[in-house]
């Protein structure tokens, strides 16, 4: 299928490493421009610089999306440079995961910093490049929440990402008409390098294979593995897409199906 994203241009935040990173990977290989934007500058640019020497368009920009004018700044060096912004994904986040905390143990200068990063920080990159897409009539927002909206277990994860998937939802009723897509992708444990490594600490910790401790980890998983960030980034390049006009404001879970509850 021909996803109609040749010479489109796609900012992703986290782009740097990880699903951001596969997504970018993805975008590029659709024949996209990919400008990929984190707060390491070194990691980036050696991320935009990979993305180069496979013969595609790439460049990183440093920023901080816990901070307006950082955004703004880096919003205008891309459009600068590409001529405007077509597609946006955002995926800056703390990544997610670690045990269960009790009501007692919880902290809330973590759940300021959550709502900081991952929330207002996708709104902050929304709003710096919502005018564009809206005087063009066309574009895309994609967010990337997480199924920790669906489970218990995690008080501020499910906080975080159910506010996500409600900053999509009202982003896309005001932008849809004007012709601008917003959507949540909701991946679940995937297994990205930052998930290899606390595989082989676990398994080294608790005198395990590697292999048993992906089995843990995709128990709750009904197609039977750890999804790859490769396979989300699949649905995200399709939701990037002129092709994904039907869905709009919606959740998309991408987490190789959770096991029991049914969604509807």
């Amino acid at each position: 299928m021909d996803l109609r994203l040749d010479g489109k241009r796609a900012l992703i935040t986290g782009g740097s490493r990880g699903l951001g990173y596969a997504v970018a990977e993805e975008l590029s290989r659709e024949g996209a421009r990919v400008a990929l934007l984190a707060r390491d500058a070194d990691a980036v640019e050696s991320a935009a610089a990979g993305l180069r020497a496979a013969g595609h368009d790439a460049i990183g920009v440093v920023a901080d999306t816990s901070q307006d004018r950082q955004v703004e700044s880096a919003v205008a060096a891309v459009t600068q440079q590409f001529g405007g912004v077509d597609v946006l994904v955002n995926g800056a986040a703390k990544a997610g995961g670690g045990p269960a905390t009790g009501l007692l143990a919880l902290d809330d200068d973590d759940l300021r910093f959550e709502m900081e990063t991952k929330v207002l920080g996708y709104l902050r990159c929304a709003r710096a490049v919502a005018p564009q897409m809206v005087e063009r009539g066309w574009g895309r927002i994609i967010n990337i929440g997480g199924l920790a909206m669906r489970r218990t277990g995690s008080v501020f994860g499910s906080v975080r990402n159910v506010a996500v998937a409600a900053v999509a939802k009202n982003l896309a009723d005001e932008l849809g008409p004007q012709g601008v897509n917003v959507t949540v992708v909701h991946p679940w444990v995937t297994e990205t390098a930052g998930v290899q490594t606390v595989i082989r600490n676990s398994a080294a910790a608790r005198g395990l294979t590697e292999a048993e401790i992906a089995e843990e980890l995709a128990a709750d998983v009904s197609v039977g593995r750890l999804i790859q960030p490769s396979e989300v980034a699949h649905v995200v390049a399709f939701l990037a897409s002129p092709l994904s006009v039907a869905i709009n404001g919606d959740a998309v879970a991408a987490g190789g199906g959770l096991r029991g509850p049914i969604f509807y």
